[in-house]
């Protein structure tokens, strides 16, 4: 799929989320994990991907993080970031989708989920939008629908936060409160 023109149906898309869904190592973060001498794990995340969530947060578009592995620096991202909940120790991800589309009103078709990896593709399956990084494996490049110029924790997550908001003609608004 060529990016840089993004088609009428996928626009279509894109500006019915209300929902978008993160995995953490891979798409938030490089997906690199650094463990210390005392075995606590550390991870990079990139600012403008925390902004991107923030600012998707102020314009009404929750976002939640779903991870199959557990990790400290997590929670204090996510209450940064303004992220609405985050499910760690989840697999099959797929687990929590209902609970989820119930408890925050919305159905497939209005949820987006980026993903990177082996244990995202059942959830790339389920929803209404599914995104890899675009140094995500084959098999989630495949069952996407939009692949990401930028890579995973090097600003994928902002790209798709700066598309939703402007499929959804918010971005105007978004400019205009940043340049107040």
């Amino acid at each position: 799929m060529d990016n840089k023109m993004v088609n009428e149906e996928l626009k279509a898309r894109f500006k019915k989320i209300k929902l978008l869904l993160l995995d953490v190592d891979g798409v938030l973060t490089d997906g690199r994990i650094i463990y210390d001498s005392r075995g606590r794990d550390s991870k990079f995340f990139d600012v403008h991907d925390g902004l991107g969530v923030y600012v998707l947060h102020k314009f009404g578009i929750k976002t939640i993080l779903i991870t199959a592995k557990s990790s400290k620096a997590i929670k204090p991202r996510a209450r940064d970031m303004h992220v609405a909940e985050v499910f760690a120790d989840i697999f099959p991800k797929t687990s929590v989708l209902v609970k989820i589309l119930k408890k925050y009103n919305v159905s497939c078709d209005e949820v987006c989920f980026m993903g990177d990896d082996l244990v995202d593709l059942a959830l790339m399956r389920k929803v209404g939008l599914p995104v890899a990084v675009a140094n995500a494996s084959s098999p989630i490049i495949d069952a996407a629908l939009y692949i990401t110029r930028h890579a995973g924790g090097r600003g994928a997550v902002r790209e798709i936060a700066e598309l939703i908001l402007k499929s959804q003609e918010k971005w105007k608004d978004v400019l205009d409160f940043y340049e107040a």
